[in-house]
């Protein structure tokens, strides 16, 4: 991008899962938008993405989950495996209403950009400072590079570190007690772990198995976070492979197999930040015409697995609620209806990740060891307020 100044309606800020569904569900009501991107190619990280069935209904708004189905097998069951001392103890777990599958986040990205015109997404644009223009009440987006962007609509996709959501108040996420560990395994010949979901569980790690195809397997590892995760040596896949071994010592020796097997490229270690569950009931998320969605505005943990189906969650409703009004805007009260429609969004969307980011918040509770207060904290929590504990994937964002 070369001009130093231009115009636009909507400009989403983040080309990550929920920047380029938001900008997908916007064009099926047909409603142009440019998505700017810091890095120079579509990001990946976090090499799989779990989805529960509220997300398969989001794809299936969008209209691409048909073409995702097939990258993927479907799970039809999950297992709870407690190691202790060198042995495994068994039982079934509970797997809610719908499809569970784990997809490569990679292709999902892929399945929403090839939907989009190839003008609408700008890689390698960083948005550095956002405000109102005192005259009309619109953004200025300004980027890296000194372009300045005169935007009618700007919408915050830009992560956890969002420049968005501190321009609308929202509290800059918290640092978890643990971290996560991702991977991918890749099989010449079929994998011996069939079509299953496995969690396995000690008093300090617990470690997620489940096939993305008969030749590919995801797995995650959480565990008490230390400084060195916290320096450099998170990037160095010697490092994070030696710190999984050591923590899942006593573990089947399939799963220390799973782990050494790791390709490094496919290896990713990072710290879990979070939007305190009440911070989110009293967060604005909207100033003038700027709004945040994803991560900008609740990063969660990935204790439930719900952050990248709640994204696609409210890109459907976003897109929803700005389109019954921008038609109206057509006609006069641009700015108001605008502001309107954002709100509406807001309202929908709030209570919907406060309870989803409280039952994360007391899932990851209850797996940390370091204070005997904040496990029973996290126990009784989830007891009280979350006696059926798959009822979050139930929810319908509803129609697009």
């Amino acid at each position: 991008m070369n001009v130093s100044e231009q115009e636009q309606d909507i400009v989403i800020v983040g080309g990550g899962i929920c920047g380029l569904a938001t900008a997908l569900a916007l064009r099926r009501k047909g409603i142009k938008s440019m998505v700017l991107e810091r890095s120079e190619t579509l990001r990946a990280a976090g090499v799989g993405i779990i989805m529960q069935p509220n997300g398969w209904r989001a794809l299936d708004r969008l209209g691409v989950a048909a073409k995702l189905r097939q990258t993927c097998t479907e799970i039809p069951s999950r297992v709870f495996i407690s190691v202790a001392e060198g042995k495994c103890r068994e039982s079934e777990l509970p797997l809610g209403k719908g499809e569970l599958r784990c997809l490569k986040r990679m292709e999902l990205m892929k399945a929403l950009t090839e939907e989009l015109p190839v003008e609408s997404v700008y890689l390698g644009c960083r948005a550095v400072s956002i405000v109102l223009d005192p005259l009309t009440s619109n953004p200025l987006l300004q980027l890296h590079d000194g372009t300045l962007i005169k935007a009618k609509i700007v919408i915050g996709c830009d992560g956890v570190n969002s420049i968005i959501s501190k321009f609308v108040g929202v509290n800059s996420p918290k640092l978890f007690s643990r971290c996560a560990t991702r991977g991918f395994t890749y099989y010449e010949g079929a994998h011996s772990f069939g079509d299953k979901f496995r969690f396995y569980s000690t008093n300090d790690v617990t470690l997620g198995q489940l096939p993305v195809t008969d030749k590919l397997v995801y797995w995650f590892l959480t565990r008490v976070l230390t400084s060195q995760d916290l320096s450099d040596a998170k990037k160095d896949p010697t490092y994070i492979t030696k710190a999984s071994l050591e923590a899942i010592k006593g573990f089947p020796e399939e799963i220390v197999e799973l782990v050494k097997n790791t390709e490094p490229k496919a290896l990713y270690l990072t710290e879990l930040r979070y939007r305190a569950p009440w911070d989110l009931v009293r967060a604005k998320f909207r100033k003038g015409t700027v709004v945040v969605a994803g991560d900008a505005m609740h990063a969660m943990c990935p204790f439930i697995s719900q952050g990248g189906g709640a994204s696609l969650e409210d890109a459907v409703v976003l897109a929803r609620c700005l389109s019954e009004k921008l038609k109206q805007a057509t006609e006069g009260g641009g700015n108001r209806l605008v502001e309107e429609a954002l709100d509406e969004y807001v309202r929908e969307r709030r209570m919907r990740v406060f309870w989803l980011s409280l039952q994360t918040y007391f899932m990851g509770l209850a797996q940390d060891n370091t204070s005997k207060v904040k496990k029973a904290l996290g126990i009784a929590g989830l007891i009280l307020v979350f006696g059926d504990q798959r009822s979050h994937t139930d929810y319908d964002c509803g129609r697009l």
